[in-house]
């Protein structure tokens, strides 16, 4: 995500050496990862509330066209607004302030909810119930691996981001080509890609904590490791539905 991982910092943050300094940096680290967890599951829940309400209002209806199978004009608004909060948090984080930084995480939460919403016309609620708790359980296990294995990913992780770009340019592609063979060959790329990403952004988030614990820089950074767990949750849950929803 941009500069985020590598703020201006000064050289009062470096790993600890001595054993009182150690326990300090052990409850530090935990009460940061909480942090970070606490964001990306307060997150996940409001997105879920606004996208079921927008549903269920019927809204949902102004961003779909049923006919045509297309977003509407408003639908398109909806999709690319979220992408262009992305983009301001990732490269503008060093100069936003550490409450603008929220107010942009909850925006972009709540956005991400109303363009959700037409799953609701797609599939049934209850499949997408059941991939949600599956993508959560996934989940869970792949983060707690990326915080306790000693094993370095970040070799892993140049790979799944040069294979991000290649699902990215795929999913262009069939936007046009339209085949339904080669979307389900983008679906399992997508869960294993996202799968991967989220113990190796665990790992780096981690791994930042020591970067810039006692800095100004920890509240922001906590933030958009949230921001980069969150996006790995909604695109494993999306890619995994499309194995697991039953549709409408």
């Amino acid at each position: 995500m941009a500069n985020w991982s590598d703020p201006q910092i000064g050289p009062g943050a470096q790993p600890a050496t001595t054993i009182g300094r150690d326990v300090a940096f052990d409850a530090g680290l935990r009460g940061y990862m909480l942090s970070v967890y606490n964001y990306m599951a307060s997150a996940v829940l409001l997105t879920g509330i606004v996208a079921y309400a927008v549903a269920a209002s019927g809204w949902a209806l102004a961003l779909f066209n049923p006919q045509t199978g297309g977003a509407s004009l408003l639908g398109y608004v909806a999709i690319f607004a979220p992408l262009v909060l992305v983009f301001v948090m990732s490269f503008g984080i060093n100069r936003l302030s550490t409450g603008a930084a929220q107010a942009l995480y909850w925006v972009y939460a709540a956005l991400l909810g109303v363009s959700l919403s037409t799953i609701f016309l797609v599939y049934t609620e209850g499949s997408i119930a059941l991939t949600f708790f599956a993508t959560a359980a996934a989940f869970a296990s792949l983060s707690l691996y990326g915080y306790t294995t000693k094993r370095d990913l970040s070799g892993m992780g140049t790979f799944l981001l040069m294979g991000l770009v290649g699902l990215i340019v795929a999913s262009i592609i069939n936007l046009f080509w339209l085949n339904d063979t080669f979307s389900l060959v983008i679906a399992a790329l997508g869960v294993f890609i996202f799968a991967g990403l989220t113990a190796y952004d665990t790992q780096k988030i981690k791994s930042i904590y020591f970067q810039v614990a006692g800095t100004d820089f920890i509240g922001k950074a906590a933030i958009m490791g949230a921001l980069n767990l969150y996006l790995d949750f909604i695109n494993m849950f999306l890619f995994l539905l499309r194995f697991l929803g039953n549709r409408n």
